[in-house]
């Protein structure tokens, strides 16, 4: 199971539609399941995650990786059992260092700055992009 916690107002309704449709496709464990709370929450919320779920926070300063490299760092803590937990900070989007801390793989999606609502559905369209590339299927060209 992949959780997604996203910092901010839930989904607008474009918005919403966009996530809906990659959200169908999405087959367990690669499945996601949303959580929005407030920014200010998403510090304790960190705190509160199980030990071994496997913490990826979105932040400029990341990682960039490419969608093959994106599928494999899922699928390995998926295939051992983790829950994946996704951070996706507020309009503000920054992160203390304890937050920084605890996580396992920080990404950026670019070295562009996106809203964050906009960083939803590209997150969304990753993940089954990472699930075809995964199973092998052709919806992924390169």
């Amino acid at each position: 199971m992949i959780r997604i916690i996203a910092g901010g107002k839930k989904h607008v309704s474009w918005l919403k539609e966009a996530c809906d449709e990659y959200e169908k496709r999405l087959r367990k464990p690669w499945a996601i399941e949303w959580l929005f709370i407030d920014e200010d929450k998403l510090a304790e919320k960190v705190a509160n995650l199980k030990s071994d779920d496997y913490m990826v926070l979105l932040d400029e300063n990341g990682k960039n990786l490419s969608s093959p490299e994106l599928s494999k760092a899922l699928k390995l803590p998926l295939e051992a059992g983790r829950d994946v937990v996704i951070i996706i900070g507020g309009a503000f989007g920054h992160f203390g260092p304890e937050t920084i801390k605890r996580a396992d793989l920080i990404w950026s999606l670019s070295r562009l700055v996106f809203p964050h609502q906009i960083c939803r559905m590209i997150v969304t369209e990753q993940i089954y992009r990472a699930q075809e590339i995964y199973l092998n299927h052709a919806y992924h060209h390169a």
